[in-house]
């Protein structure tokens, strides 16, 4: 066959039979198996050689470290070698060619990967089987099944000399799998005690719930409610840049890709997941907007807290700072989105009024009582939603942002008002303190939460500053039975101007409730001469 040209055809069906029936069930088998090679004299000077198999009763392969697996196919290549091949080193060479590569992938896919350590410690209890397989291949060289001077051949020495990659790699596979299915199978459910009445967030050191929905924030020194996802996959990320400190270069790398790939799977999962959620008015946005927030301020600590320890080779390149802006961006998109959900629900119930035109008409009226009333119920839902929830600023922050769009629409409206029959204005002003007497227990904790606010110097405006309309609107129930002249003394101390009011607004007022006269002419000439 060598000198026909076809000895690798002759020999491909021996190998295949090899792998196949030989090979095969010594790599795979529970237990190892063991070769006895047996001759039986024949006729005229022959004698027949049988290879044959017999299982052995020892541990199963888990628990060896190669050795039994080695010694085994080293007599099949030796049988081969001496019985086949006759010793002739190019046709054992062919035959190892064609069951070389086989063989290796059989036994890195049966043992090698199987028994790669799971927990860093025991990295160098690997070292003997990375031993044995060194002195595998050297036998295997030594008989020219292999080749020498082809290190494509050393496959398993190879695998073997990368264990601590292959470790790396399989637990940030583990790693990743885990924070998946942390954040796939949290239901985003809100915590039973951040329900109640008291808010969960606090700054004043005082004690509060200890669980796992309850966070510090690490550079605001006040504590926020976010899921058992967003806790245990901090809890996750934390143990591995733990491990990142205690490892080598090659795994601490694959650890610190780690460590970001399962931070970024929040962003990657959650927002898909919770997509419809985020379409209304509820406290799952909410505490998606606090995880983001926490997520944030945990990836700004990592480097305070873990980098002085990496491995130096990696300090240059383990950054996780760039992150932190894209969870804060984030949570504050989460957050607008909701008061722009909230500002619109509110601007569809005002809609209703029909710009509080005609209310002296009963059905008129009671449209537009309506309307105030569906108001009142919106912004108490909302104040139900956040105030447990969302960091005091937040909350506090928040809320005069939606208010302040109630207050100045309504303000809007009225003033726009062209015509305003004596009735009219009562019925405006009863229906401005209707709504202002209903939304007195959240102004009232609107101001409480400010004034601690102004005590532990986080946000020291004053509630008339964050919601601006808020005395302009109290100062026109006052002025829709106000007399005239009343009401261009109050602008000509400043005391409207200060409320918000404009000079156009007050003269197209004026015009709206009283009549043409030789008063109203004297006093909008006054107004228009008072110096601003």
């Amino acid at each position: 066959m060598e000198v026909v040209g076809i000895l690798d055809y002759g020999l491909a069906k021996v190998a295949d039979l090899t792998i196949k029936y030989v090979i095969s069930p010594a790599v795979s088998y529970g237990s190892p198996i063991t070769f006895v090679e047996e001759l039986n004299p024949g006729p005229e000077k022959m004698s027949e050689a049988i290879l044959r198999m017999v299982p052995s009763v020892d541990d199963k392969i888990e628990n060896v470290d190669g050795k039994t697996i080695y010694s085994g196919i080293i007599q099949v290549v030796k049988f081969i070698h001496k019985r086949i091949c006759l010793q002739n080193g190019s046709w054992v060479r062919c035959f190892g060619r064609l069951t070389w590569p086989r063989i290796s992938e059989l036994i890195i896919s049966n043992f090698l990967s199987k028994v790669v350590p799971e927990d860093a410690s025991k990295l160098a209890d690997f070292q003997k089987i990375i031993d044995h397989t060194s002195e595998f291949e050297a036998a295997l060289k030594e008989m020219m099944f292999i080749s020498a001077s082809d290190n494509k051949d050393a496959r398993l020495s190879n695998f073997a000399e990368n264990v601590e990659v292959h470790f790396a790699s399989r637990k940030k596979t583990e790693i990743l799998a885990k924070a998946r299915n942390l954040l796939l199978q949290c239901d985003f459910a809100v915590p039973q005690e951040s329900t109640g009445k008291d808010p969960i967030c606090q700054n004043d050191g005082m004690a509060v719930d200890s669980s796992e929905h309850v966070v510090d924030l690490l550079f605001m020194s006040e504590r926020c409610v976010v899921t058992i996802a967003a806790s245990q996959l901090m809890k996750l990320v934390h143990q591995i840049l733990q491990d990142i400190c205690l490892s080598s270069t090659r795994v601490a790398f694959e650890f610190y890709h780690a460590a970001r790939d399962a931070v970024l799977l929040y962003e990657a999962i959650v927002p898909v997941k919770l997509e419809r959620q985020l379409e209304g008015i509820n406290q799952v946005a909410v505490l998606m907007h606090n995880d983001c927030l926490y997520l944030s301020q945990e990836i700004l600590g990592f480097a305070f807290e873990y980098h002085s320890d990496f491995p130096s080779s990696i300090k240059e390149h383990a950054v996780f700072a760039d992150m932190a802006p894209r969870f804060h961006l984030m949570a504050e998109e989460i957050l607008q989105r909701q008061i722009q959900i909230v500002i619109f629900n509110l601007r569809e119930a005002l809609d209703g009024a029909d710009g509080f035109q005609n209310t002296h008409q009963i059905q008129q009226f009671e449209s537009a009582k309506f309307s105030i009333e569906q108001v009142v119920f919106i912004l108490e839902k909302v104040h139900i939603i956040w105030e447990p929830l969302l960091l005091p600023s937040t909350y506090n922050r928040s809320m005069c942002t939606v208010l302040e769009s109630v207050f100045s629409r309504i303000t809007r409206d009225i003033l726009l008002l062209d015509d305003m029959a004596a009735e009219e204005t009562l019925q405006l002003q009863r229906l401005i303190n209707l709504m202002l007497e209903n939304l007195s227990s959240l102004l009232e904790s609107l101001a409480a939460v400010n004034q601690k606010g102004k005590t532990e110097g986080d946000f020291s405006r004053p509630l008339d500053d964050l919601i601006p309309s808020l005395c302009k609107i109290s100062k026109l129930a006052e002025l829709l039975d106000m007399p005239l002249r009343s009401i261009t003394a109050a602008w000509e101390s400043g005391e409207l101007l200060s409320c918000g009011f404009t000079l156009s607004e007050i003269e197209d007022f004026i015009k709206a409730i009283f009549a043409d006269s030789t008063l109203r002419k004297e006093c909008l000439w006054r107004i228009e001469n008072v110096p601003l």
